[in-house]
């Protein structure tokens, strides 16, 4: 059989990416022909640039891989440059085929590089973010604030009296100051009753809060920090604490985690205690769900992946979350020095010794959070410390151990507590045992009070579903005589048709036989109000039938009313009051008591603001607000959180009175109402106020110039489309329209155009222009000279 050669040449389609090559085969008879090559044989050393997928995840990246002996090298930076993470030893250049765990694919079709690897290999994926809404700087304005409430009462045989409470703030950047206080004054009545007349300083403190570093700082007259097993006490003094009410966008107790692994790229759905909380995409990889609603107590979570083919994976996960834990590494602290308070609302300016105190709470882990507390002063010194610890799903233990020395005289403390909570029921318990003389800040200057000796309460509640809700109560406190008091308290509660409810309660002392017990029935009658209807019993035996009728006041403002009687053993009481609600004040008046003694009283409530140099009444303001400025235009209706709260008044104003400090509010006013010449860059904010304090929030408006023009030849017709037009004041150039209309802005009083015609001529117009003007003028014809 002869044999002869040939020469073959393969250059494929993908020859730009490829190499072509030439071979040299035996020519054979048909029966013997060899097979085919593959494309690897027949390359035994190339460079390709292909696309690179890892599990099954397009990257978007194009690299340059190595071909030699059918093997695949490829630079350990492109891996590492996809996030791939590769182990320290590895050299510059990587053999595909010799790395354990990870499996190579050639797609010469697709011009793609397969790459499947252990997910571990691959970047940690991050779902879900621990911030409530994106954080924005607190901001405050120059201003003053007074808030007010008159109150006038008559009673029968006991007199006429008018007190006038009073709050005085100044604010700006540097911080807050304020003081309270109230004035009383003797109408008619004995002379007993006119020894309280005059004015009654409560408190005065300055308070500045500093959102970065979540700080604040007080002087003035204040109450120190504490934690659950130590006590507060009025200081006049200085005060630094951390204030995580600064940053309501920040969650400080510990939530759970769900982490796992995705070999391609799935989407994962997170179910909490049966709900649907959550859904995101995941690339392959490692994750970790951290956006988990802010929740309390033991719960259920189910994670569900599923990837591209349908398959579904679940996951059921029990966690337990409390409030009364800290982060890991968050730190919660206060330090106050100063001199007590004496005789609060009984005089002015009484203080006593000097006294220092400190707490400090400390996130050692998220199961575990340290606390500490101290206080001293020139005969006490008193030291603390406990913890509360989380037992995985079981709820969360808490104690601490304080020693106190007082006047040579030592003693102990010590706290024990234990708390469960969950969907179906709630535990608490919580006992504090004293010894010996122990003693802290609230004795020492004051000789006539004692601690007690042991405090001990367990509260049970229960969930009934359609039954409704059970709640048991147990209190027990010996006093430091050694005299006891425990009591029992029983409470059942349960919806019945539509929103009207049922409550029963009973409470007793132990020790004696007979039961205080109430029972309520309550309907509502939508928007027009709510009947309750309720009997008692005394554990002397007394019973009272009471029957009220109540409206609440809009949140918008307007009249409600309480209509109550009450009839039993002893005489018939009755009460009747009415509350209208204006946007500058709340209105009161009402009467109560028997047929022998009778109370009729009225109030007046309500705040003053100065901001802006202008002077605004609203309703009573506790906390922030912000003043709308439009720059001088009035009736410009403006929205808070998409409510519209008002149009702004004659000099372009409108005060926000129930703004919440640090929230970041969303404020906009509507444009439709301006001037067809004026213009609004902005007509939305979104900011955040300090407490107790307010922003002077503007919506810069402008006025703008401007008119449409008519032009015209000397023959009365219209100047040609496109003639070029230059606004010699401004330097604007713009083109005649149709019909001969040119519109031109940012005009003067007096005005100049000079107009280029299409065959190279050239004409000028003057016109004037009223500077007051409220809308867009049509002026013309004009003729062109």
């Amino acid at each position: 059989m002869s044999q002869g050669w040939a020469r073959s040449f393969q250059c494929p389609l993908w020859a730009a990416t490829c190499a072509c090559w030439l071979m040299i085969v035996p020519r054979t008879e048909a029966g013997d022909l060899p097979p085919p090559p593959s494309g690897m044989e027949a390359v035994a050393d190339a460079q390709l640039f292909l696309e690179l997928v890892v599990n099954q995840m397009n990257t978007g990246r194009v690299v340059a891989v190595e071909q030699r002996g059918g093997r695949f090298f490829l630079p350990a930076t492109a891996l590492r440059d996809s996030g791939m993470q590769l182990p320290d030893n590895i050299s510059a250049e990587v053999d595909l085929d010799s790395l354990s765990g990870l499996h190579s694919e050639y797609d010469s079709a697709g011009q793609r590089l397969l790459l499947n690897v252990p997910p571990d290999w691959l970047p940690e994926q991050f779902v879900g973010n621990r911030e409530v809404y994106p954080r924005t700087p607190a901001l405050s304005s120059f201003g003053a604030l007074l808030n007010y409430d008159l109150y006038l009462n008559d009673t029968d045989d006991a007199g006429t009296y008018l007190a006038a409470w009073n709050e005085v703030r100044l604010f700006d950047s540097w911080g807050t100051l304020s003081n309270t206080g109230q004035y009383r004054r003797t109408l008619s009545g004995d002379a007993v009753s006119t020894l309280n007349n005059g004015y009654l300083r409560y408190d005065t403190t300055w308070r500045f809060s500093d959102d970065e570093r979540l700080l604040t700082y007080e002087a003035g007259d204040l109450v120190s920090g504490a934690l659950p097993w130590s006590s507060s006490v009025r200081l006049g003094g200085v005060q630094l604490s951390r204030d995580f009410g600064v940053r309501p966008d920040l969650v400080t107790y510990p939530l759970p985690q769900f982490a796992g692994e995705a070999a391609v790229p799935s989407s994962v759905d997170l179910f909490i205690n049966g709900y649907k909380s959550s859904s995101a995409d995941l690339q392959p990889g490692p994750y970790t769900l951290t956006n988990i609603p802010f929740i309390n107590g033991a719960g259920e979570a189910v994670v569900v992946t599923t990837d591209a083919l349908g398959r579904q994976v679940s996951t059921t996960v029990p966690f337990y979350v409390t409030s009364s834990l800290l982060q890991k590494g968050l730190s919660d602290f206060s330090v106050a020095a100063g001199t007590l308070r004496r005789d609060y609302g009984l005089q002015d300016f009484s203080y006593g010794p000097g006294v220092t105190s400190g707490s400090l709470r400390y996130g050692v882990s998220d199961n575990f959070t340290l606390e500490s507390h101290a206080e001293a002063s020139d005969s006490l010194t008193l030291g603390g410390v406990g913890g509360n610890l989380r037992l995985g799903n079981f709820g969360v233990l808490n104690t601490a151990l304080s020693q106190s020395q007082f006047d040579s005289e030592s003693g102990q403390q010590l706290s024990l507590g234990y708390q469960y909570s969950s969907q179906r029921y709630s535990f608490s318990y919580q006992r504090l045992q004293r010894r010996d003389q122990y003693a802290d800040l609230t004795v020492i200057d004051s000789p006539y009070t004692t601690l007690s000796k042991r405090s001990e309460q367990a509260t049970l509640s229960l969930n009934l579903d359609t039954w409704g809700s059970l709640g048991v109560g147990y209190f027990d406190v010996r006093a430091a005589d050694d005299s006891r008091t425990r009591l029992l308290n029983l409470t059942w509660s349960k919806p019945l048709w539509r929103n009207t409810s049922f409550y029963l309660s009973g409470n007793r002392e132990i020790g004696d036989s007979n039961w205080a017990v109430q029972a309520q029935l309550v309907i509502p009658f939508d928007l027009r109000g709510s009947l309750a209807i309720s009997s008692e019993r005394s554990k002397t035996g007394q019973s009272q039938q009471r029957v009220n009728y109540s409206r609440a006041v809009p949140t918008e403002g307007g009249l409600g009313f309480n209509l109550g009687y009450a009839q039993g053993d002893g005489p018939a009481y009755r009460q009747a009051d009415l509350t209208w609600r204006l946007q500058s004040v709340q209105l009161q008046a009402g009467v109560y008591g028997t047929s022998e003694a009778e109370t009729r009283w009225a109030d007046a409530s309500g705040s003053l603001v100065w901001m802006d140099r202008q002077v605004f009444a609203a309703n009573r303001i506790d906390d922030a607000f912000v003043v709308v400025s439009t720059d001088g235009y009035a009736d410009i209706p403006v929205r808070y959180e998409n409510q519209q709260v008002g149009q702004t008044d004659r000099n372009g104003h409108l005060l926000v009175p129930w703004s919440s400090a640090y929230y970041r509010g969303k404020y906009e006013i509507d444009p439709l109402n301006l001037p067809a010449n004026v213009r609004s860059p902005n007509v939305e904010q979104r900011i955040a106020v300090r407490r107790g304090s307010g922003y002077l929030l503007e919506f810069p408006l402008s006025r703008v110039i401007a008119a449409s023009i008519v032009l015209v030849d000397a023959q009365q017709k219209e100047l040609p489309l496109g003639s070029g037009v230059v606004h010699e004041q401004s330097g604007t150039q713009t083109v005649v329209g149709w019909d001969g209309l040119v519109y031109l802005e940012n005009l003067q009083a007096q005005n100049n155009l000079r107009v280029t015609l299409a065959d190279g001529g050239t004409c000028q117009v003057q016109f004037a222009v009223d500077m007051q003007q409220q809308q867009i003028p049509l002026i013309g014809p004009l003729v062109c000279q």
